[in-house]
């Protein structure tokens, strides 16, 4: 059966200029079952033929008929999948890949077969072959482990995996001693008799001599074709020693000296003889075994029977149950070769390791300060407004803000029952004056008074000890107070304040209660520091007037002795009553037309509410202080979320500005592995073109190379993270800096790492699929 038929067959290389024919035209045809030796001088074009039979390499012109099927205009990746299926090599310099075990290198056409089997069905294949060929106890061992001999044998297992029908073996006794070649070529022999054709590129005539038909090639074209012997047949174990149940190949004694001193037997070539499976019987000559019935011979080359060597392992072509979905086997492949080259691999995500991990630091350390800042915002109350009284103004000039006293506690009632963006309001009246308790004193930053509902507008309801006074103090003005954690630290020095009296301005205040401890506000002032009482209070009795239309605060600064007078309030009326003194008149407050606040402190139901809240507050005040559309408000309102939202933009700005930092370096790292990948692609030409010459397509190999580079990316953004966050939980013990945790930062992060990987690693794969397989393996 017509196995490979070539027709004036021609092959020119191009070296810039200048045209090189190396085969010219060339015309022959090989059956199935002949072991066939090409003969030539170094220069004949032998190597050139065997690449084009191999689908490895593609003539100028001429046709090439492989099993019935026109090689010469297949697609590369089309020739690739003939060579998986129908082709085996061995090379003259085994072409085992390095630092990978004589099993994988045997296991390794199987991963880009089309039918390839299960690990484990594959493994016991490979094991099969490498015990059948003598080497199962080498399984495990890398080629440099191995005799020249050794790795040949591996080559021919390797090459015999996916069960070829044709097996190309160029000069596979060239670096091998005497001996060793004899065994080689015995097996050559073994597998022409069970049904493989052998072709063995050689330029030995020795070597030759063991072949069934010599084609000798001078200057690209065939010279003459010789028929030496027929193919043996075994029908036993195959392995030489006549020990199964049909005939066992064996080279003579005589012919094995001779190959050893470099001649031929007494006959021209070296002598095989056919033992019975016996051992007894006389052996017979090697031409009598040519007198075989030419009938028997092609009915055995048609029919070959069950090669031995499998050892009884299915056939991948013929079972298409092992055609599962599973994970692609170059996905393994890719990480093997990543564990080979350790250094190279932890040298290579270097770059992102360092860039992941600065981005996760700078961010951390971005979020944990922006945290902060909301925190202290928070502090000063969330969702809050503050209403103020207007400017005044007189001959062009403004006394500023608060300088008309305008607010009053019925506006603030009048805001909380008629406006529904708001849910809570107090009045707000400041003093500034020194407080006393036995013989200590303080100052402090801030003595507010206050309704209740102060401490919801600031969200502030925490109290350490006791609890807040209450809506009949304020009506009472009862003498009552609350004080901070800074309060009872410096006046009280560490005791229990409830039930105690401090004094201000002479009057004295019970302690109810101690807040929570809240820190310093946005602007570095300790909110701790302060006093709160009932605003009717401080109003009343701290500020020491009870009608007034001036600003609250100058008012404020009065000595401690001064009392309320009512003198100026009708001047130029007669006194129709008699003239009341300083101390009553101190003791009796009378009824007041208007009583004004510094401040309305007003707490939006949500912080989408407040634009909303803001202008129910607008409107209410124009309609209560009768304010038309054409005059200016008397009144002002400050929203702390325009702080909040300054502060925000100000502290993403500058995450931003560390993150692009960051991502530059992630760049930086990217480029890195392009790098390493690309000197890769260089260093690993040979394996490259080996992958592709055993039945690897593009695809393939551009899928090998980009899972390294994503696997490189993915383990740098593993240990990015983790050093990352060591650096963020470091700088937040030994600075004292706030961080936040962003676990959106970290997807981002590993998302990152896979598409600098993809990004980063495509064009070095690419570049490694479209190598030529044959220029591949000539790389040096």
């Amino acid at each position: 059966m017509e196995l490979i038929r070539i027709e004036n067959l021609y092959k020119t290389y191009h070296l810039g200029e200048v045209d090189v024919p190396v085969l010219r035209g060339i015309t022959l045809t090989i059956h199935q079952g002949e072991l066939v030796a090409l003969m030539g001088a170094s220069g004949s074009g032998k190597t050139t033929l065997m690449n084009i039979l191999g689908c490895l390499d593609r003539p100028s012109s001429g046709e090439y008929w492989l099993d019935g099927q026109e090689m010469s205009r297949l697609t590369p990746n089309e020739r690739a999948l003939v060579r998986t299926e129908k082709l085996g090599f061995v090379f003259q310099s085994f072409n085992l890949l390095a630092r990978t075990t004589a099993l994988q290198n045997v296991v390794m056409p199987l991963d880009y077969s089309p039918h390839r089997p299960p690990t484990k069905e594959a493994r016991q294949m490979a094991e099969a072959l490498l015990d059948r060929v003598g080497l199962a106890d080498r399984a495990h061992h890398e080629p440099s482990q191995m005799s020249g001999g050794q790795q040949q044998r591996v080559a021919i297992a390797r090459s015999l995996v996916n069960r070829p029908s044709l097996i190309l073996a160029d000069e596979p006794t060239g670096n091998l001693d005497s001996h060793t070649s004899v065994e080689i070529l015995h097996m050559f022999q073994q597998l022409n008799a069970e049904g493989i054709t052998v072709i063995l590129v050689t330029h030995d005539p020795n070597v030759a001599a063991f072949a069934t038909r010599t084609i000798r090639i001078s200057d690209g074209q065939i010279e003459n074709s010789t028929t030496l012997l027929p193919a043996p047949h075994f029908d036993g174990d195959g392995s030489g020693n006549g020990s199964g149940s049909g005939l066992a190949l064996v080279v003579d004694k005589e012919a094995k000296r001779a190959f050893a001193a470099g001649g031929a037997g007494a006959d021209g070539k070296a002598a095989l003889a056919v033992a019975a499976p016996s051992a007894m019987e006389p052996r017979v000559s090697a031409v009598a075994a040519a007198e075989l019935p030419a009938q028997t011979r092609a009915a055995e080359a048609s029919q070959p029977s069950t090669s031995s060597l499998y050892g009884g392992v299915p056939d991948l072509r013929k079972g298409k149950a092992l055609s599962v979905v599973r994970v692609p086997r170059t996905f393994i492949t890719a990480l093997n070769a990543l564990r080979r080259n350790k250094m190279r691999s932890a040298l290579s995500a270097l770059g992102v390791i360092i860039a992941v991990g600065a981005v996760i630091a700078m961010t951390e350390i971005g979020e944990g300060s922006k945290a902060a800042i909301q925190k202290r915002i928070a502090s000063m109350g969330a969702n809050t407004l503050m209403v103020q009284s207007g400017a005044a103004s007189s001959g062009g000039i403004s006394f500023g803000a608060g300088s008309v006293m305008t607010l009053t506690p019925q506006d603030g009632d009048e805001i909380g029952r008629q406006c529904p963006a708001v849910s809570y309001v107090s009045p707000l009246v400041r003093a500034r004056s020194q407080i006393v308790y036995g013989n200590r004193n303080w100052v402090p930053t801030f003595i507010n008074g206050v309704a209740p509902t102060y401490l919801k507008v600031q969200e502030w309801e925490d109290f350490e000890e006791g609890e807040m006074f209450s809506d009949t103090d304020v009506r009472n003005a009862n003498k009552v107070c609350v004080v901070g954690t800074t309060i009872r630290r410096e006046l009280f020095q560490g005791e229990s304040p409830l039930g105690k009296e401090l004094r201000i301005k002479n009057v004295s205040f019970r302690v109810v209660g101690v807040l929570s401890s809240k820190g310093a506000n946005m602007m570095g002032m300790d909110q701790d520091d302060v006093v709160m009482a009932p605003w009717t209070t401080i109003k009343f009795r701290v500020s020491g007037t009870t009608l007034t239309n001036t600003n609250q605060s100058a008012a404020s600064s009065a000595t401690s002795d001064a009392v309320n007078s009512l003198d100026s309030l009708y001047p130029g009326a007669t006194v129709l009553y008699p003239q009341l003194s300083a101390t009553e008149i101190a003791d009796t407050p009378q009824p007041i037309r208007f009583t004004n606040v510094d401040q309305l402190s007003v707490k939006a139901a949500s912080t989408p509410e407040i634009p909303q809240a803001i202008a129910q507050i607008t409107a209410l005040l124009h309609e209560r202080h009768h304010i038309k559309d054409d005059q200016s408000d008397d009144f002002n309102i400050r929203d702390m979320s325009e702080i909040n939202n300054a502060l925000s933009s100000t502290t993403q700005q500058m995450s931003a500005l560390l993150l692009v930092v960051a991502l530059i370096s992630l760049i930086v790292g990217g480029v890195g592995i392009m790098n390493i990948m690309l000197v890769s692609v260089t260093e690993r030409t040979r394996e490259i073109g080996l992958r592709m010459a055993v039945g690897a397509r593009s695809h393939h190999i551009l899928r090998q190379f980009l899972v390294e580079a994503v696997a490189l990316c993915l383990v740098g953004g593993a240990l990015g993270i983790v050093f990352g966050r060591s650096a963020s939980i470091a700088v937040r013990f030994i600075k004292q800096w706030p961080t936040q945790t962003s676990l959106p930062t970290i997807i981002a992060a590993v998302a990152v790492s896979v598409g600098v990987g993809v990004v980063f690693g495509f064009y070095p794969a690419w570049k490694a699929s479209r190598l030529d397989p044959i220029e591949a393996l000539r790389y040096e």
